[in-house]
């Protein structure tokens, strides 16, 4: 049986439905279903071009390790990367203290892309490859003109959240 995600920027209202690739990451996609509801502050890409995303503490009792990897995500994806503390403690990612979640050893990047043309490539370590667990079914049309919206107005006061469907 097919599982689905709603993704939502909660002050703006708006949020897309999401069908999980459980064949191909099944590992990634059980984590997360197992870990939602999840969700924090926004961010706009800074490197890839068109993506938002959270940053949450690891969930996982075991990292699900590369499924399904890519490092051009299209339009409609939805990934999971996975981070050391330190791969974000750079100036150049522009996290405050607040933006950063607390946590002990790894962060955890949900995101998603809205737009084509993305390459997740960061100047400082190279090629990020991620996790593509999910596509976008419905309202990707809403979340990419309210995605434009964080990159032209700000991220401040925003926030990302992922849940299961009813």
């Amino acid at each position: 049986m097919d599982r689905y995600i709603e993704i939502a920027l909660e002050k703006r209202g708006v949020s897309c439905v999401a069908k999980l690739l459980d064949d191909q990451a099944p590992r990634t996609c059980e984590a997360v279903w197992n870990a939602l509801p999840l969700g924090k502050d926004v961010f706009h890409g800074k490197y890839a071009r068109n993506e938002i995303y959270t940053l949450v503490p690891a969930f996982a009792a075991e990292e699900p390790g590369t499924e399904n990897p890519t490092i051009t995500p299209i339009p409609g994806d939805v990934a999971y990367f996975s981070f050391a503390k330190w791969q974000l403690n750079t100036s150049s990612h522009g996290y405050t203290q607040g933006g950063r979640p607390q946590a002990e050893e790894s962060i955890v990047d949900l995101a998603v892309f809205y737009e084509r043309n993305n390459l997740l490539l960061n100047p400082d370590t190279g090629f990020v490859p991620a996790n593509i667990f999910a596509t976008i079914t419905e309202g990707l049309d809403r979340i990419a003109e309210a995605a434009q919206d964080l990159w032209l107005s700000g991220v401040l006061g925003e926030s990302l959240t992922f849940r299961r469907t009813a």
